[in-house]
């Protein structure tokens, strides 16, 4: 079965009918993030050496401006999922990798540290106020990540903190959802459309082992120039694209849709 194919079947079997839910109540599409990974489609990106589909932005943009047009939140959760999944994909472990294409790992990205509500900049990205401390094989990160997609649903986050040994740059962490000290506050922050469970997520500090480390210690700043913000601008072009039309018939023009989200 295609991507496109199986696209239109969890759209139509699995997202349409919880969206109004998960828009007016808030409530985190939880059916359709499982629909979407029994049928590959979490997997699209990942490589076919480890299950995945094999395929690029092009076809994960398809699926997020697709998506958008039945259920924003849903289209949100896959947009932080395709760009944490493209780091993972460079620099993740192969379990990991195994684990997203067979369906059964949500990724997300927990990169920003300031609650302005801009969009994504490459400042507000690549000066982390996040610390870590290495003791033996153990890191230490201690920070607050604001406007987290899929907060306390995910199954892991890309994690940015300062450098292990170098005064500049940042580096980048696979952080397992449910390793301890993680505290994710009851209700969202407000950010993100209503459903995506954008929140705040502290960590005071999270344990993770050395190896969680994704890329070169400081190397950061040339992941998030050279794939996180590519991949997340990308997405949300098509996202809004995609929902502009349904916006425009509510009496909301784009660029409010925007500065709410």
């Amino acid at each position: 079965m295609s991507y496109r194919t199986a696209l239109a079947e969890v759209l139509t079997r699995a997202v349409a009918p919880c969206a109004q839910a998960t828009g007016t109540e808030g409530r985190f599409p939880r059916g359709a993030v499982t629909a979407f990974g029994a049928t590959g489609l979490l997997g699209l990106t990942v490589s076919t050496e480890f299950g995945g589909a094999g395929l690029g932005l092009p076809e994960a943009a398809e699926v997020v401006a697709r998506t958008a047009r039945v259920c924003p939140a849903t289209a949100e959760v896959l947009r932080s999922h395709y760009t944490a999944v493209a780091v993972i994909e460079l620099y993740g472990s192969p379990w990991v990798r195994g684990e997203i294409a067979a369906g059964r790992h949500l990724g997300s990205l927990a990169l920003a540290e300031d609650d302005t509500g801009e969009q994504e900049t490459e400042a507000r990205l690549l000066r982390p106020r996040c610390t870590a401390v290495r003791s033996g094989g153990v890191v230490a990160l201690r920070a607050r990540k604001h406007r987290v997609v899929a907060a306390g649903e995910a199954d892991s986050y890309v994690w940015s903190s300062r450098p292990l040994g170098t005064p500049d740059g940042l580096s980048l962490w696979g952080v397992p959802a449910h390793a301890p000290d993680l505290f994710v506050p009851a209700r969202p922050d407000g950010a993100g459309p209503p459903g995506s469970a954008t929140s705040t997520v502290l960590a005071d500090p999270v344990l993770v082992p050395a190896e969680a480390r994704l890329g070169p210690d400081g190397g950061g700043h040339d992941i998030v120039l050279r794939t996180v913000l590519p991949w997340l601008l990308e997405l949300r072009t098509t996202a809004d694209g995609a929902q502009a039309p349904h916006l425009m018939a509510a009496g909301v023009r784009p660029a409010e849709s925007l500065a709410a989200s």
